[in-house]
């Protein structure tokens, strides 16, 4: 009884500040309605598990339903905004979890299981919802309506064009994940192309893709820490995709040096991440941060764009373009969340119910994030000073959205010298 009449007095106070359509069963079968049509039902299993509805922020809202303590019921985008107003309506003498950013070590060895945690968990798994080319960061919507293998490839190419690569250039993709990016360029774009990786599944999956495409001669996996690659100058561009997000925010001048170390002079790099919408990198409120630092991406920062681009300009990376994507997060999310939703049978028979859970928690809460403004991503490029880099550059952006040339066309305009030199193109 104690639990219902505290519930009771929490939906009579919820509606008197909002109106908030969500219905909550209780243990016992009894209903209480904060709004006149509810489109969500919360089913509390039992007494104990009222505690989360009582004193609820996103995380604790995110952690009952995967550990079962509460049943949703109703459109995913409804549970989400409801998670949100009951968070910002949660009672004044319930405190919200921690505002500011609980920093973590970001050892070479705290990293690597950061990375097993989250990637290591089946690539069958990540298959039922990414698209053909296993790439898992946002994708890019030319036109909007778009299927998402398209919309990846169109990605894949814009930072290929971004980055203008050249038959035979060098190019590192730090954090290149299933291998989508280095085999794209060099079967498109003919370059020499590096990738590393801090998971063993990721790894052991690009490396037999290259050797089932036929890439071996000029495309290579690295099972590696990015502080770890040897050689100063060693490549023409970079390309970090989804990567930064993993590093700290103390670690970022570790990070851009060792672009640095490893760029070519006038070498180009593009910087695809994750951004905080707070000019302090504080990270998300309501108790988001939280739950994924929990459940998904264990010590995972979010620096913002200002930071970032503040810590290349210190390594002597001159900032050439930015560009927000962040509709396009919000729309790819949508489709990796239906897209696993749709096989949830199957997730569950590989990585468990409560595993399934999180990430149709995680993908359709990221992807109200993003449309809501809460975070970002920007893919910013940039120029190594010291060499010609800036002259490399056109006087427009207008190479970077010409029509997509064919890749077979673009196969066959490169230079004969290329197949003297070695290298294959396909």
């Amino acid at each position: 009884m104690f639990f219902e009449a505290q519930l009771r007095r929490l939906a009579e106070n919820l509606r008197a500040a909002a109106s908030i359509p969500l219905r909550i069963k209780l243990w016992n079968g009894h209903l209480i309605d904060l709004a006149p049509e509810p489109a969500v039902t919360v089913r509390v299993t039992r007494p104990s598990a009222a505690i989360y509805l009582l004193m609820p922020n996103l995380a604790w809202l995110g952690k009952a339903f995967v550990e079962g303590h509460l049943e949703v019921e109703g459109p995913i985008r409804e549970v989400i905004r409801i998670g949100e107003a009951l968070s910002r309506h949660r009672p004044a003498q319930f405190p919200l979890s921690r505002f500011l950013r609980r920093p973590g070590r970001h050892s070479r060895r705290s990293d690597a299981g950061a990375i097993e945690y989250h990637y290591d968990v089946s690539d069958d798994f990540y298959r039922l919802w990414l698209d053909r080319n296993m790439v898992y960061s946002c994708a890019y919507f030319r036109a909007g309506g778009e299927d998402l293998d398209t919309a990846q490839e169109q990605k894949l190419d814009y930072i290929c064009r971004k980055l203008m690569l050249r038959p035979g250039e060098r190019l590192l993709d730090i954090g290149c994940g299933w291998g989508g990016l280095i085999c794209w360029a060099a079967r498109h774009y003919g370059v020499d192309a590096t990738g590393v990786t801090l998971s063993r599944s990721q790894h052991q999956y690009a490396a037999a893709r290259i050797e089932s495409e036929g890439l071996g001669q000029r495309c290579r996996v690295l099972l590696q820490d990015y502080r770890d690659i040897p050689g100063d100058e060693s490549f023409d561009k970079i390309a970090s995709v989804g990567m930064f997000e993993h590093v700290g925010l103390k670690n970022l001048p570790v990070y851009f040096g060792a672009i640095h170390r490893l760029l070519r002079k006038g070498g180009l790099v593009l910087n695809h991440g994750i951004t905080a919408m707070d000019p302090d990198s504080r990270e998300v409120g309501l108790g988001a941060g939280e739950f994924i630092d929990r459940y998904v991406f264990p010590h995972g920062e979010l620096p913002h764009l200002s930071l970032a681009i503040r810590q290349m300009a210190c390594r002597d990376l001159e900032v050439t373009d930015v560009e927000s994507l962040r509709p396009h997060y919000s729309r790819t999310l949508m489709h990796w969340f239906t897209r696993l939703e749709s096989h949830a049978d199957r997730a569950k028979d590989l990585v468990g119910d409560r595993r399934y859970r999180v990430w149709l928690v995680y993908l359709a809460g990221c992807a109200y994030a993003f449309e809501q403004g809460w975070v970002s991503v920007h893919q910013v490029l940039a120029a190594k000073t010291g060499g010609t880099g800036m002259e490399t550059l056109r006087w427009t952006r207008e190479y970077m959205y010409d029509e997509p040339q064919p890749a077979a066309d673009r196969t066959r305009s490169l230079p004969a010298a290329m197949g003297a030199a070695g290298t294959r193109i396909r």
